[in-house]
């Protein structure tokens, strides 16, 4: 019986990939050049990503390549358990991952990736370069480089750097053009609308959504729940931010404000009690919190679980907190990533992009050996810009380019009115 649910699961998890597989033709492509030349050959990989569709594709195409690659998961809940049954025992990939597992068994997963004795690392969220620089210190010699996913690992990692503990180079391909711009804004704004949807079939339009954090993953979301119909509120603590916000059209408040008017609340900021307990204590009965930012610490759940008479599960994915005052507050997927605990992730059109930047700054890692402080670093702007070149030749598109004319005039000072 176990076999047959393990091939049912590695069956599942095939189709899925290949789902993806048909949504991502950029990483496809550098997929089958790799597969041809084998750039990677004799590199050992270590990456710690969110186990999923998308993902699979990325390390599959690592080890067409000619990489020796083992696979962690970079977040508890977000893992698809019938992709780790697929590239385990279909692809024979290493991959230590289980959704719903204990944080023990988290971090166990990332030291078992890492017996790969790693040349270079792909996090997302700086846990398994962290994992490297503490409790795996004797691994440090041999790693080159790495590179790095998301928005609060980039934040970790050049903390890290300014306190002298970053003992290699990480290229911050969250902050290449094609990843920041479309991943971040168009990627976080759909999927995380999508997990609040799947988590609680609430309606949308006419209610009022709260979103904490005016990044460009704030600024997807409050543009999707505006497209659903809500009223958004935005909270920042950066004030250029903030006006942006209103020149979009936003509401912009405290917290302190919202926290009374919210419906539905979005935490995305990267830092810790975004939502404290002093909001809980200003909320409607049903308030909903969900989390979109990497790590569960935006929501301050200790203090709300301090505040709560009683807890109960209500559907897959949603805890109710009933406060003293008989008041409700709903929270979602335990305050971790929504949009990959209650639904998909990002759309594979659009990993497509980021995962490609992957792969070519892995590919530039490997091939032409950079001499690179140990600090972060951008990903090269031929990179970023081969990317966008290669996605919009994918969908049938092309732009115009400069003639030798305007390349002159561009880089000339001399001309002014005519």
């Amino acid at each position: 019986m176990e076999g047959q649910e393990r091939s049912s699961s590695i069956d599942e998890g095939l189709r899925r990939i290949a789902w993806a597989q048909e949504n991502m033709l950029v990483l496809t492509g550098i997929r089958r050049r790799w597969a041809a030349e084998r750039p990677l050959a004799g590199a050992r990989v270590a990456a710690c990503l969110h186990v999923t569709t998308e993902t699979a594709n990325l390390v599959l195409a690592i080890k067409e390549g000619g990489a020796e690659v083992t696979l962690c998961a970079s977040n508890p809940l977000s893992t698809q358990d019938d992709v780790v049954a697929a590239l385990a025992g279909e692809h024979g990939l290493p991959t230590f991952a289980a959704r719903g597992v204990d944080r023990d068994g988290y971090y166990r997963h990332i030291h078992a990736a890492l017996e790969v004795r790693p040349h270079y690392t792909l996090d997302d969220g700086a846990d398994l370069v962290a994992a490297l620089h503490g409790d795996r210190r004797e691994l440090l010699p041999e790693v080159r480089a790495g590179s790095e996913e998301t928005t609060t690992g980039v934040i970790r990692l050049r903390a890290m750097a300014a306190a002298g503990r970053l003992a290699y180079p990480i290229v911050a391909v969250n902050d290449a053009r094609t990843k920041h711009l479309f991943d971040n804004r168009h990627g976080t704004g759909q999927s995380t609308l999508d997990g609040i949807l799947r988590a609680t079939n609430r309606l949308i339009a006419g209610s009022v959504v709260v979103v904490a954090g005016y990044g460009w993953c704030g600024k997807g979301v409050a543009a999707r729940a505006a497209g659903l119909g809500a009223r958004v509120i935005v909270t920042e603590v950066d004030p250029v931010r903030a006006l942006e916000a209103v020149m979009d059209g936003f509401e912009v408040a405290p917290m302190e404000d919202a926290a009374a008017r919210g419906d539905v609340f979005v935490t995305v900021t990267g830092n810790r009690h975004v939502i404290d307990r002093q909001h809980f204590a200003r909320m409607k009965d049903g308030a909903i919190l969900a989390n979109a930012g990497h790590f569960n610490v935006e929501i301050d759940l200790d203090a709300l679980r301090e505040q709560a008479g009683e807890r109960r599960a209500v559907r897959p994915g949603v805890e109710e907190f009933r406060l003293g005052s008989g008041r409700r507050i709903l929270v979602l997927s335990e305050g971790r990533l929504v949009n990959l605990a209650a639904a998909e992730g990002h759309p594979a059109q659009v990993m497509d992009l980021s995962f490609a930047n992957q792969a070519l700054v892995l590919e530039w890692l490997v091939r032409d050996r950079p001499a690179l402080e140990p600090r972060v670093h951008p990903v090269p702007a031929a990179i970023d810009e081969r990317v966008a070149w290669l996605k919009l030749t994918s969908m049938g598109l092309g732009i115009d380019r400069l003639t030798p004319e305007q390349e002159a005039y561009r880089e000339a000072w001399e001309h002014g009115t005519e």
